[in-house]
């Protein structure tokens, strides 16, 4: 079942990764500039987080697995429309149809994992559905780029839908039917429930850290590549090995993780991983021109420790919310995370710049608003409350 669920996740990743290296053939065949090839990659995200708020009507009334089959389906056909894309306005149509489902697969697969895998485990468990992130990382870019050049751009979308089609027959004999959250006493109706799970305070709480979290570290992901390129001196040729190293590193070290958060408790490690991302921040948007062999090693450092803090928190969010709103909760912070992500990126964006050496300037001020970031998550982290044995009941509106 995790697998299954791991596969879902790597799919829609990849669907996301898999764009960004087909740029130059997509400008020139649908004649577009670079602003509009940008606003392919940032609809996806976008849609992401406005599918995120919808979802949150819906989520916890319906079985899981109904729920999954069904939207997996409907992102499939998405990805299908953007193989067969006649124009710009077509694929940008497809792109946002992609990322509505795809946004709230993520939120969906999260929340199957707190429903059925226990607390004590659910760390391990997390590690495991995660890692498809960083085989969506290694594989994506290169996978991209070989495909198209083979048989045209048309091809990685094509790939990626007959791999869906073959992972949505496999969840419809492995998952099992989901739906205990439906037997829940006191539910009212859908807005009222969307609001009592936004407003409840241990929530908000929980949203602020996973707001904080994603902030931190998309003050510096976003722009990585060009501070290595222009300012640590690395080629073209070598950018990619910045992604693979990091990737390999991080799928390594997934589980390894989850692992030490059922063991050690969940938010010690994020505490743990949060602090051992100063270091590697801090010297990576500081680095000087240096050899590829110095660049990787930092790079992939910060890769799994920015990433392995993913782990123990999304274990601790779905530990947040009662099963019978987990759902709801889940889909709420899949919006706030993306906003999260579109604003740090947006400010990011406008504390750099360039100067007459074409070189990054200011990339050591994002580098400490992240780690203030991290900082005020050590201490937000300590406000979650996690429910181990919860009541057949939802929680009351406050506590």
């Amino acid at each position: 079942m995790l697998l299954t669920l791991a596969g879902v996740q790597f799919s829609h990743i990849l669907d996301f990764m898999v764009l960004m290296p087909l740029g130059p053939q997509l400008t020139a065949l649908f004649q577009i500039s670079d602003a509009q090839f940008g606003l392919l990659v940032s609809a996806y995200t976008v849609s992401a987080g406005i599918s995120g708020l919808l979802a949150s009507a819906y989520l916890d009334r319906l079985d899981r697995k109904h729920l999954l089959l069904g939207l997996y389906a409907l992102f499939t056909l998405a990805t299908l429309a953007c193989a067969f894309a006649p124009s710009y306005v077509w694929l940008m149509g497809a792109r946002v149809a992609a990322g509505v489902f795809g946004g709230v697969l993520t939120a969906l697969t999260h929340t199957i994992v707190g429903d059925v895998i226990p607390i004590e485990r659910r760390g391990a468990a997390m590690g495991l559905v995660m890692a498809s992130f960083s085989v969506a990382t290694v594989a994506g870019v290169p996978l991209g780029l070989a495909l198209a050049a083979q048989w045209g751009w048309h091809a990685p979308f094509l790939m990626l839908a007959l791999m869906c089609t073959l992972l949505w027959v496999i969840a419809l004999l492995s998952l099992p039917s989901i739906n205990a959250h439906l037997g829940a006493s006191g539910r009212g109706t859908i807005w009222r429930e969307i609001y009592e799970t936004a407003s409840h305070r241990n929530h908000l709480w929980a949203y602020l850290l996973s707001a904080v979290n994603i902030f931190g570290g998309f003050m510096v992901i976003p722009y990585i590549t060009i501070y290595m390129r222009f300012n640590v001196g690395l080629t073209p040729e070598e950018i990619p090995y910045l992604y693979l190293a990091g990737g390999v590193c991080t799928l390594i070290t997934a589980r390894w993780i989850g692992t030490l958060a059922d063991r050690y408790g969940k938010p010690k490690v994020y505490q743990a991983l949060a602090l051992m991302t100063i270091a590697p921040l801090l010297v990576l948007t500081h680095m000087p021109a240096v050899s590829l062999w110095v660049a990787v090693p930092v790079n992939a450092v910060l890769f799994v420790v920015l990433s392995g803090r993913m782990i123990p928190l999304m274990a601790m969010l779905t530990a947040t919310a009662h099963p019978s709103r987990r759902g709801t909760f889940m889909a709420l912070n899949s919006a706030v995370q993306s906003l999260a992500m579109g604003l740090a990126a947006f400010l990011g964006g406008l504390l750099i710049s360039r100067n007459a050496q074409d070189q990054v300037v200011g990339f050591g001020l994002n580098g400490w608003l992240s780690v203030l970031a991290l900082l005020a998550s050590l201490w937000l982290v300590n406000r979650i409350i996690m429910h181990h044995n919860l009541p057949s009941a939802p929680p009351p509106h406050k506590i």
